[in-house]
């Protein structure tokens, strides 16, 4: 499919999911569960198995019941009552690598966009994937795209059994708003009115202390005792949907955003979307009123469109607000806030030239017209080869498609330097990639490597490749001791509790520490590019979310984990892992390691965790390429 015909998501909803079926894509927010489909995100290794033919293999996870009842108030969206549930449950783990099952009354008072809207941010809780009941409102949306074949009656049996119960009295839910930097930093859009300076100071010491003492300046947008944003944008798989931009100009219809700092734009999620919108004159009510019209594009959610102005606050119907995630870079001076809305409170913001407004406290007429989709676009503009493939053609590579560098299998023993050591409490994949900028490195392993926590631990890059440089002698055969007379030294201490220790038969690599990584989006270039930088392993208190441990395994890094508070090691420290490639083999879940300091070697204990026989031997063969090769 061409860039800017559609979100993919919007199109896979349009084009491929239907009642009973599963989806996997490579991208986090692969959500299609209102429409009753099983819908994974992962990263892009457990989507090569499936191309080659493998099996999709997960522990049988937990399934929390998320029991709505009630309707919506007028002027309520989907993003409030996502953002109302994440906020909920995002910090207890509570429904972490489950299955997220919506049932209950108020179901049938939700319309299909409504409930694909809420279904598309349960990524943010990070369950692995949410499924919902459907009716005659499903059956009529597929019905609409032409698809009215792929509807069967989902729901729970007479008697359910659940692992846990969320539940939403829709009718008390209120217009929410995610603050800085993080979806589930929720408030009501009523309360942080109400108390202004507490809220935007408390935002304001978080970031802080995240960002290593970065200002956001959003004091500076308080005037006359009132919150003055700068930008609003609805875009992407969660805000461009026809409903949400449908209201959005009946929002707008007959004011003005205004000709000061105060901006808007729109992305229709797909372009059968904005064409029924141009037809039904939404789009005209959005434009007289000063806000701009783009493609239907992503690029709002990752920083590659509408990145807000130094110090800028941008309010979004977006999927994420991490830092810098928006394309503001703190490295050059500049940092910039983006804090989650529902598309209905950020129209009723922009008709307000800026002044935070919850959708509820003004009067609008929402006309509701009704949805005609035409597939004549793709069917004029998408190719569609599948089962039908010309073998004559070449596959044409872009100059910055680079090959993978070779990585070895796992050595007997390793030798680990952390050389980055990370206390938030929850580390984003963005964070250990970013997004936006480095879009165009991501088929090239080497050069994207150069990004690896460019925004979190600017050091990181030079530390690893040093390593990599004396894990590169060793291969080579060399004698370490003398090119490298600190390896000599680590390895002597090391030598006086294993005395058959040999540098040959010890890989040397390096580990970061984290005390909950992986949150956020699918990419595996999170994993990857620590590897080719000679990453062995991530230490980690638990990981954020599965997807990021599979990428871990098929990139050939061991997933340590370490649940103590207190660590045995510090930054730079080096850590001896002896008999690693047996304890593998063995199905070992605990794993001596020893911290290698001057007065000798500190054991403390390692966990791997539950493995399938498949990722062991990942692991062993030293990445996914490696495994499939032999």
């Amino acid at each position: 499919m061409p860039p800017h015909l559609a979100v993919i998501h919007q199109f896979a909803r349009e084009n491929q999911a239907g009642c009973g079926k599963m989806i996997l894509g490579s991208d986090s927010h692969t959500r299609y569960g209102a429409l009753g489909t099983m819908a994974i995100g992962e990263g892009g290794p457990e989507l090569v198995k499936q191309i080659l033919k493998k099996t999709y293999d997960v522990n049988m996870p937990g399934v929390v019941a998320v029991y709505l009842t009630g309707s919506l108030q007028e002027g309520v969206g989907p993003q409030d009552v996502a953002l109302a549930i994440i906020g909920e449950v995002f910090a207890s783990g509570y429904v972490n690598n489950k299955v997220m099952e919506f049932v209950g009354p108020g179901v049938a008072n939700l319309s299909m966009d409504t409930r694909i809207g809420i279904d598309v941010m349960t990524t943010e809780t990070t369950c692995l994937s949410s499924i919902w009941v459907t009716d005659d409102k499903t059956e009529e949306w597929l019905d609409i795209h032409g698809r009215k074949a792929d509807y069967k009656p989902l729901a729970p049996g007479k008697v359910a059994y659940y692992d846990g119960v969320v539940e939403v009295d829709l009718s008390t839910v209120k217009p929410m708003i995610a603050m800085p930097f993080h979806p589930s930093n929720t408030y009501t859009i009523e309360d942080v009115n109400a108390n202004l300076k507490d809220v935007l100071a408390e935002v304001e010491a978080r970031a802080a202390k995240q960002l290593k003492g970065s200002e956001l300046g959003l004091m500076d947008k308080i005037r006359d005792g009132k919150l003055y944003v700068d930008q609003g944008v609805v875009a992407g798989c969660a805000g461009g949907g026809f409903e949400n931009l449908c209201d959005v100009a009946d929002i707008l219809a007959g004011a003005s955003i205004g000709a000061d700092e105060f901006s808007m734009s729109v992305y229709p999620a797909s372009q059968p979307v904005f064409m029924e919108l141009i037809k039904n004159g939404s789009i005209g009510k959005i434009m007289a009123a000063g806000a701009t019209v783009r493609s239907a594009f992503c690029g709002p959610c990752f920083g590659a469109g509408d990145v807000p102005a130094n110090k800028g606050l941008s309010i979004r119907h977006s999927t994420r607000n991490f830092p810098n995630r928006e394309g503001s870079k703190p490295g050059n001076g500049q940092i910039a806030s983006v804090a989650l809305m529902d598309a209905r409170s950020i129209a009723a913001t922009a008709v307000n030239k800026g002044y935070l407004t919850p959708a509820t406290d003004i009067d609008v007429n929402y006309a509701k017209p009704k949805y005609f989709f035409d597939k004549t676009i793709y069917d004029n503009r998408v190719y569609n080869g599948f089962g039908k493939a010309d073998k004559s053609c070449e596959v044409k590579f872009g100059p910055n498609i680079k090959d993978w560098p070779a990585m070895i299998e796992l050595t007997d023993d390793i030798l680990l330097k952390v050389v980055a050591e990370i206390h938030d409490p929850v580390t984003t994949t963005d964070e250990l990639i970013p997004s936006g900028e480095t879009s165009s490195y991501r088929s090239n392993p080497l050069g994207l490597a150069e990004f690896t926590l460019s925004r979190r631990v600017p050091e990181y890059v030079g530390l690893a490749k040093e390593v990599r440089e004396i894990e590169e002698y060793r291969r080579g055969g060399e004698c370490l001791g003398k090119a490298y007379p600190d390896i000599k030294a680590i390895f002597h201490k090391i030598k006086e509790t294993f005395p058959e220790a040999e540098g040959k038969a010890t890989g040397i690599g390096t580990t970061i520490y984290a005390v909950k990584p992986g949150d956020g989006s699918a990419r595996e270039q999170a994993a990857s590019c620590q590897r080719v930088l000679g990453g062995l392993a991530n230490i980690a208190k638990e990981y954020a979310t599965k997807r990021y441990r599979s990428n871990l395994i098929n990139w050939g890094m061991l997933p340590f984990i370490f649940p103590d508070e207190e660590l045995p090691f510090t930054n730079l420290d080096y850590i001896f892992v002896p008999g690693i490639k047996k304890a593998v083999i063995e199905k070992k879940k605990d794993i001596k390691a020893y911290v290698v300091k001057e007065d000798g070697l500190k054991e403390f204990t390692l966990q791997l965790g539950d493995m399938t026989d498949d990722e062991r031997q990942i692991i062993l063969d030293g990445c996914l390429i490696n495994y499939y090769r032999h």
